[in-house]
């Protein structure tokens, strides 16, 4: 079984900076792709970014210039640091990575940006 551990949500203005970290624990003989969804009120959640173990990228139109995600292997964490923040950014953000052929999901950290 897999632990996925989020940090770095909160409160933040428009125009600020947060970085989300999302860590892996357990039985994890490999991990092929990490990455973040998020899923705003009343809305479908919706892929941010994603990284794979190629270390190969790739981002929703909307977050492009502003969001850079990263990956640890060492540490089986990703990250994304989200720059320019908009309020339109707020929502519940989800860790998600798939480690030995399953799909596993954070619990979710919420990020708010204010106007």
């Amino acid at each position: 079984q897999v632990q996925l551990v989020e940090s770095g949500g909160g409160l933040v203005q428009a125009g600020g900076s947060l970085r989300l970290s999302c860590a892996a624990s357990g039985s994890i003989f490999s991990i092929n792709t990490m990455g973040w969804f998020r899923q705003a009120p009343g809305k479908q959640r919706e892929l941010v970014a994603v990284i794979i173990s190629s270390d190969s990228t790739n981002y929703r139109d909307s977050v492009k210039g502003r969001f850079t995600i990263s990956r640890d292997n060492a540490k089986n964490t990703v990250y994304v640091q989200m720059n320019s923040l908009k309020p339109e950014d707020t929502a519940v953000y989800y860790c998600y990575v798939v480690a030995d052929g399953r799909v596993y999901w954070g619990k979710g950290t919420l990020v708010t940006v204010s106007s």
